[in-house]
């Protein structure tokens, strides 16, 4: 087990592509942390890179104490789990998993306790003697994860391994990981594209765009207090709302104007976002702090709501999705599946203000992060 730091780490590939910018990140011993952003945001290659698959362009990496710029990948004591397995076919699982110790020269009678004791903690040890054709994705996923086990390396990664999966393996095997990674206490990096998986599987997580670190913080921080545009829309499925206005000043109060309603912030935004006044922002709102009538509306909102009119429903069980359209925007609501809604409806739909954000659009940057929700 292991600290892993990154200390202003770039990559740049033939031709002058940035793929990652110089990033410095601490991942302490023994935490779990994923690496989470659209394609090409730059999660894959730094990984790698921490692997010793890719050559940094600048910057240093230490597993421990050691700096393992130029350290080849077998020595870095790190093992590494792929998404696509990368199991032998024509080997037994036994085989598979054994197969490193056996390079490293490790006696026999070690080799069998290490697999054993491997394939004990992942419910595979009628497996061991099958070759990979006779598994199904979701054991093969779970061999690629004994062959690392038995490594007991000072930190794990993992490049995508669920995405093979199907939507119920994945769930399964998110909750093995977590299982997993609290059994073991290993330092763990895990990169995925799916924010299900980073808010479920991570102690912190890493937003990345363009090669860049946009916010690293536990899942819940992030999602209730993200740090800019990009943050606030790649996190959250639906993803938030987003509504172009201005921030007007009346009474001493602050106000969002959206063009055809204005709508009065809550006091406690006022330090946070009076810098704001008379300028152009945008105003951020998750889906489940929208509400229609039939539901309860928090005391403070009334009077805050948009006319809007249900444009496509799609119920989800214990609750449902709505695309709800104004004049002059479109945006997303999830309610309670009680409401009764059908598409075509005009609703007025309220807005928790509490729970908004607002939005510097040239800069990105959440002016509200400063805010007092407590106060109305």
């Amino acid at each position: 087990m292991a600290k892993v730091t990154l200390e202003k780490v770039t990559k740049v590939y033939p031709g002058g592509v940035q793929a990652v910018k110089s990033i410095s990140l601490d991942i302490e011993d023994r935490e779990f942390i994923v690496l989470v952003g659209p394609s090409g945001c730059g999660k894959s290659t730094t990984l790698r890179m921490v692997a010793g698959l890719e050559e940094i362009t600048e910057g240093t990496i230490r597993i421990g104490d050691r700096i393992v710029n130029d350290v080849p990948p077998k020595d870095r004591d790190i093992a590494m789990v792929f998404q696509n397995y990368a199991l032998y076919p024509h080997m037994s699982v036994y085989k598979n998993m054994a197969f490193g110790l056996k390079l490293r020269g490790y006696p026999k009678q070690e080799i069998r306790e290490r697999v054993l004791e491997a394939a004990h903690i992942l419910s595979i040890e009628e497996l061991l003697e099958r070759k990979p054709k006779a598994l199904s994705g979701g054991q093969r996923q779970r061999v690629a994860l004994g062959r690392a086990i038995v490594r007991k390396p000072a930190a794990f990664l993992f490049d995508e391994p669920l995405s093979n999966l199907d939507a119920k393996l994945r769930v399964e095997m998110r909750a093995e990981l977590k299982k997993l990674h609290h059994r073991l206490q290993t330092t763990s990096i895990y990169v995925t594209h799916d924010q299900v998986e980073a808010m479920t599987l991570g102690n912190k997580i890493v937003i990345l765009n363009n090669g860049v670190i946009q916010q690293v913080d536990n899942p819940l921080v992030v999602y209730e207090f993200p740090k800019n545009l990009f943050v606030a829309g790649f996190i959250g499925a639906p993803p938030m709302n987003f509504f172009k206005g201005t921030i007007t000043r009346e009474n001493g109060n602050l106000l969002f104007d959206e063009g055809s309603k204005r709508i009065r912030l809550p006091a406690g935004f006022a330090p946070a976002v009076s810098k704001a006044a008379g300028r152009e922002v945008v105003f951020g709102i998750r889906p489940e702090n929208l509400f229609i009538s039939g539901q309860s509306a928090p005391e403070a909102d009334q009077g805050s709501s948009l006319k809007a009119e249900v444009k496509v429903v799609e119920p989800l069980g214990s609750e449902m999705i709505l695309y709800l359209s104004t004049a002059r925007h479109d945006f997303i609501g999830r309610v309670d599946s009680h409401v009764r809604v059908d598409v075509g409806d005009v609703l007025d739909v309220g807005i928790e203000l509490k729970q908004a954000h607002i939005f510097d659009p040239a800069s990105g940057e959440n002016l509200s992060l400063g805010a007092d929700r407590n106060v109305n």
